[in-house]
């Protein structure tokens, strides 16, 4: 029984890393980085300027590189090839990468005085990443998933673009098993329920917050073609979405135009204090 269950767990690590390959640069040109707001809350929270934070699935780096100048050291976990070559290329004096997974990360024991997760949780087993977690916090220290909700805040018909274009990835990840089966997520809004039953924290709240960035026509269609499911579809079942992929990108140059607008992110952050 334990090893068809670390079968099991091994062959939905290696789904979710396989996920997020062939789209990098994309990500990594449109995704929002890390605000201000997170790290000032984290920074406050934790009553002192943090030596080492470790960012798990960092994913191109955004999100590690925005704490540059907040810490001491920060580490960027991430498994995939793909996006690990594209964070790497950040790598300075004090930001590095592994290449690792959240839940063995590698890193010693009690060496961070936060560890988050920005738009990366859900692909990460809970209890597994939380025990890591736990073991490489050092106590007092912080951990904190962030998610954005998608779309931002803009022009309400290119947002009803955005939801009928992945209501449509939706249905057809539903109806292809072998699409459906390229990944494992978990739910997003058992997040801070997974935080409080871990009993590893004893402080958790949910913090609600949104950042404003600039976003044109070329950002917003791009925006679509950063997520997961999406990549899925073109690079495994091209003319099922074809054909709604053109629309959606039809309908966005046509409510854009060359207009360059303010896009509100919708943020939520769930930490625990250790």
């Amino acid at each position: 029984m334990r090893k068809k269950l670390d079968a099991s767990r091994k062959n939905a690590e290696r789904k979710n890393k396989d996920r997020f390959s062939g789209f990098a640069d994309v990500y990594d040109q449109v995704r929002p980085e890390m605000p201000e707001y997170p790290i000032e809350i984290i920074t406050t929270y934790l009553n002192k300027k943090a030596d080492v934070v470790v960012d798990l699935g960092c994913g191109p780096g955004l999100s590690t590189t925005a704490w540059k100048h907040h810490c001491n050291a920060v580490i960027g976990i991430e498994p995939s090839d793909d996006m690990f070559l594209a964070a790497n290329k950040k790598a300075d004096d004090t930001v590095s990468f592994k290449k690792a997974f959240a839940h063995e990360t590698g890193l010693s024991s009690d060496c961070a005085d936060v560890v988050i997760c920005s738009q990366s949780f859900h692909w990460m087993n809970p209890e597994l990443t939380l025990a890591e977690v736990n073991r490489i916090l050092k106590t007092g220290g912080i951990f904190a998933a962030v998610d954005y909700d998608w779309p931002p805040v803009c022009k309400w018909e290119a947002e009803a673009a955005y939801k009928q274009l992945f209501d449509k990835v939706s249905c057809l990840e539903e109806e292809h098993g072998d699409l459906k089966d390229r990944f494992i997520r978990w739910d997003k809004n058992q997040h801070l329920s997974n935080i409080k039953n871990s009993g590893f924290f004893r402080y958790q709240r949910e913090i609600v917050f949104a950042n404003r960035e600039l976003c044109d026509t070329k950002r917003f269609i791009s925006m679509a073609l950063s997520q997961s499911g999406l990549q899925s579809l073109i690079q495994h079942k091209p003319h099922l979405i074809k054909s709604a992929l053109t629309e959606y990108a039809e309908t966005i140059q046509s409510l854009f135009a060359c207009e360059t607008i303010k896009a509100d992110f919708c943020y939520r952050m769930r930490l625990g204090i250790k």
